[in-house]
């Protein structure tokens, strides 16, 4: 007989049980393939347990990516810290695992992910989900050592989400695109993002 009275406590770990497997589902398959099911069903609850923590399948990806952003901030860590990598080496690896996130356990929204995930969220959901993004970017840019003003922040977002979704986009979304060529346009473009970064890089 399944059990009818959580305390907090257990309803707490519950909730970041489902957080957890849906980042573990969705970094590895995609948002779009993962399932309300598929999350309920790895934590071992029913689909109407599931909903008394989240309103939908949306919600619960934002509490994912949420998760996920101080584990990137200490994979970047980790990288500038590493005595047998460059500072660009590190750089490029920290955007080439990013870019390539289904092989690296992290989360990458495609672009069908992002136009379906924010048509449902509310407008403050999306207010929040954009001050938390540019504050994990501002954090990836100081920890590679460059001043993080408004304007390079957002720029750097931009030239992270474009590689990364037009490395998951081709050919399904951008059919025009030439797919043979999808891993050399990616370190193509990895490679003009480190330029960037360096020239920003404060002269010793």
């Amino acid at each position: 007989m399944p059990k009818v009275a959580y305390s907090e406590e257990e309803r707490k770990q519950i909730k970041e049980a489902l957080i957890a497997a849906g980042l573990e589902l969705m970094a590895g398959q995609g948002v779009q393939h993962t399932t309300v099911e598929q999350i309920y069903k790895k934590v071992g609850i029913s689909r109407t347990f599931f909903y008394s923590f989240f309103s939908g399948k949306e919600e619960l990806v934002v509490e994912s990516l949420y998760l996920q952003q101080p584990r990137i901030l200490a994979y970047v860590r980790r990288l500038m810290e590493d005595p047998s990598l460059s500072w660009r080496e590190a750089v490029e690896k920290f955007l080439f695992d990013c870019c390539y996130g289904e092989k690296n356990g992290i989360a990458v929204l495609s672009a069908e992910d992002q136009q379906l995930l924010f048509k449902r969220l509310p407008e403050e959901g999306y207010r929040k989900f954009r001050r938390k993004q540019a504050q994990l970017f501002e954090e990836i840019l100081t920890c590679f050592g460059i001043r993080a003003d408004r304007k390079t922040v957002a720029l750097f977002i931009n030239l992270c989400l474009a590689v990364m979704v037009i490395r998951k986009s081709i050919p399904e979304t951008l059919p025009l695109f030439v797919p043979e060529a999808v891993d050399e346009t990616a370190a193509f473009q990895i490679r003009a993002i480190a330029d960037y970064l360096e020239k920003q890089r404060p002269s010793e």
